[in-house]
C-alpha cells in the first residue's frame, strides 16, 4: 500500500454530518434522500475540495514547498479553498484564474472577494482559452529562480493525491451507514474535474459496498466525462495498489442537467436551490450543488429509483458563490 494514504493533514475535527431531507423526500414523492454535508469541511467556509487538500498540501510540505499554486474560474472554490489551507499552514499562495465571457471584475464578490481578504500572493488572470498549466509552471518558474519552491495543484485538486481525499470520504461513508443503520443504495455527487466521483467510487470499491455513484456532470458531455473519472479511477486505483477489477460500469455520470454550459444558470438549477432552501434550510451553490441536485430531482422524476431507495447527496459546498447569481434569482428564470 502506497505510504502517501498516510500521510495527512486534517482541517475538520470528525465526520460530516448525514441528515435525513424528509420534508425534501415526500414533496419529491420518490426515495428518501439523506444529504452528506461536506459543506461543513474546514477551512474557510468548507467544501469538497477540502478533503482533497488535507492529502495535496501534506504532499507540498513534504516535498519542502514553501508556495502552493492552483488554477480555477474567477469564483473558483478550489482555489479558495487551496489559499485558506495555504494561510493555515503558513504557505504562501498564488492563483491562475481563467477570464469568464462576461469579463474580468477585479472587484467582484463571492469567493474573487476571499481571494483577496485572504492575501493571496498573486493572481493571475489569463483568457478563457489560456493554458493555466503552462501558466503555473511559469509562476514557478519565477518562483525557483528567487530560491523558492512550488507545489502545483491541478483545477480541483483532481490528481492521484488528492483524489485520496474522497477514497476517506467513502470509508467515512460507510462507517455513518453501519452507525446509523441505514445502507445507503446510491450516492449521488456533482462531477466536474473528476476527483470526487473517482475517489468515491475507489473507496467503495475498496470496502466492497454496494452503494453506486452517479456524477451529475457540470460541464462535459456524458462521454468525455465518463472517460475523465474512468482514467482518474485507475491512475488512483494503481497508485493506492487497489487489487481487483474496476469495471468502466461503475462510472455513471448523467449530463442532461449541464444546461448551456459551465457556471451558465439553468431553471432546473434554479428551482433545485430554492426548492431544498424552502424546505429544508439548506443552501446549495449555482454552479456544483445546485446542477447536481437538479439532476437528482430529474432522476426522481422520471423513476430512476424505487420508492424503498436510500439516496445520499453529497453536498460538495460553494455556497460563496451563490450570493454571486443574485440578479438570477430574483428573475425568476
Amino acid at each position: 500500500m502506497n505510504p502517501i494514504r498516510f500521510e495527512r493533514r486534517r482541517y475538520t475535527g470528525g465526520a460530516t454530518p448525514i441528515e435525513r431531507l424528509a420534508r425534501f423526500s415526500e414533496c419529491l414523492g420518490g426515495p428518501t434522500v439523506y444529504i452528506k454535508r461536506d459543506d461543513q469541511l474546514g477551512l474557510a467556509a468548507g467544501g469538497n475540495k477540502t478533503r482533497k487538500l488535507e492529502y495535496l498540501v501534506a504532499d507540498a510540505i513534504k516535498q519542502g514547498a514553501d508556495t502552493l499554486i492552483t488554477c480555477g474560474a474567477v469564483q473558483s472554490n478550489h482555489c479558495r479553498l487551496t489559499l485558506a489551507a495555504a494561510v493555515r499552514e503558513g504557505l504562501s499562495c498564488q492563483l491562475v484564474l481563467s477570464e469568464p465571457e462576461t469579463g474580468y471584475q477585479p472587484h467582484a464578490s463571492g469567493n474573487h472577494l476571499l481571494f483577496h481578504l485572504m492575501g493571496a500572493e498573486k493572481i493571475e488572470v489569463i483568457p478563457a482559452d489560456g493554458d493555466m498549466q503552462e501558466s503555473m509552471e511559469k509562476l514557478a518558474a519565477a518562483l525557483e529562480r528567487e530560491g523558492r519552491k512550488a507545489y502545483l495543484i491541478p483545477v480541483g485538486g483532481s490528481s492521484e493525491v488528492g483524489t485520496l481525499g474522497y477514497m476517506a470520504c467513502a470509508e467515512e461513508i460507510e462507517q455513518q451507514s453501519l452507525e446509523l443503520g441505514i445502507p445507503f443504495d446510491y450516492v449521488v455527487t456533482a462531477t466536474g474535474s473528476a476527483g470526487t466521483q473517482a475517489g468515491l467510487i475507489a473507496g467503495f470499491a475498496a470496502r466492497q459496498s454496494s452503494s453506486s455513484v452517479i456524477g451529475i456532470n457540470v460541464s462535459r458531455d456524458r462521454e468525455s466525462q465518463e472517460k475523465k473519472v474512468q482514467e482518474l479511477l485507475l491512475s488512483t486505483a494503481e497508485f493506492v495498489g487497489l487489487k481487483g477489477e474496476l469495471p468502466a460500469s461503475l462510472v455513471r455520470c448523467e449530463d442532461e442537467y449541464v444546461g448551456p454550459g459551465y457556471a451558465i444558470p439553468t431553471a432546473e438549477m434554479v428551482e433545485a436551490v430554492k426548492l431544498l432552501a424552502r424546505t429544508e434550510g439548506i443552501l446549495l451553490d449555482p454552479v456544483y450543488t445546485g446542477k447536481a441536485m437538479a439532476g437528482l430531482i430529474g432522476l426522481i422524476r422520471r423513476g430512476a429509483f424505487r420508492k424503498e431507495d436510500r439516496v445520499l447527496f453529497l453536498h460538495t459546498g460553494g455556497t460563496p458563490a451563490l450570493y454571486t447569481y443574485a440578479d438570477t434569482f430574483f428573475s425568476e428564470m
